[in-house]
């Protein structure tokens, strides 16, 4: 994986990782030149942190600030910066409707290192923590997952949901591209704004589907470049 994508979202040890790990993968993208970010969840190690978990926000933000602070100590071994905070899972989906919980994750980046990028969902609670904190903030879609009508992602309790045919990914990425459009579950077009695509990195078929995706947009003459150049 880190051979094709640009940049890369690294658990911190709530929901997976430990500092051996994260290590490893810091490494590993030092030597291939893909940039770092933390990739904070709750702690919820059996449930891969997908299950959500009600918190009050300071709570929320300091839990938050250990994962970024978690990454950036062990990052620096490698010499390296974390670039991005990105919320996993249960957190990402309750953060982007929840204006607390957005808030308390935004003043976390902010104490830790105001300069890491917020990366949010456009139009979502994250989105507007961000601006109301200037906080550097980029916004991203996802081409391994499927829309609902109304632009969520939707659930994966939904059969499907989760697009693991790598020639399907690749094709819906050039579009989104090329577009700025995603085709959701009933055939809607919807606009998306963005600056990042995200491919989930724990499906088995992560790799084909990234590999295909990096393929077709270059094939396109897209270049694929690392979260900090897109906002340079």
């Amino acid at each position: 994986m880190m051979e094709i994508v640009a940049s890369v979202n690294v658990a911190c040890g709530m929901h997976a990782g430990d500092p051996t790990v994260m290590h490893r993968v810091v490494v590993k993208a030092k030597e291939r030149g893909v940039s770092i970010g933390a990739h904070p969840g709750f702690s919820d190690l059996v449930g891969f942190g997908r299950r959500r978990i009600d918190m009050a926000a300071a709570d929320l933000e300091y839990l938050i600030a250990y994962q970024i602070g978690a990454l950036s100590a062990v990052a620096a071994y490698a010499g390296l910066k974390v670039t991005h905070v990105k919320p996993h899972g249960a957190l990402h989906a309750m953060a982007a409707a929840n204006p607390d919980y957005a808030m308390a994750i935004g003043r976390a980046i902010r104490a830790v290192d105001r300069d890491a990028i917020y990366l949010v969902t456009a139009g979502s609670e994250m989105e507007a923590a961000a601006q109301r904190l200037d906080l550097p903030l980029a916004r991203e879609a996802f081409v391994d997952r499927v829309y609902d009508d109304d632009g969520a992602l939707q659930s994966r309790a939904v059969a499907g949901a989760v697009i693991t045919d790598a020639k399907v990914a690749a094709e819906r990425c050039v579009r989104l591209v090329e577009t700025g459009e995603i085709v959701s579950a009933g055939g809607k077009r919807i606009p998306l704004r963005f600056d990042s695509l995200c491919v989930h990195g724990d499906e088995p078929t992560a790799v084909a589907v990234a590999g295909a995706c990096r393929s077709a947009l270059e094939a396109a003459g897209i270049a694929v470049v690392a979260l900090p150049d897109m906002l340079s």
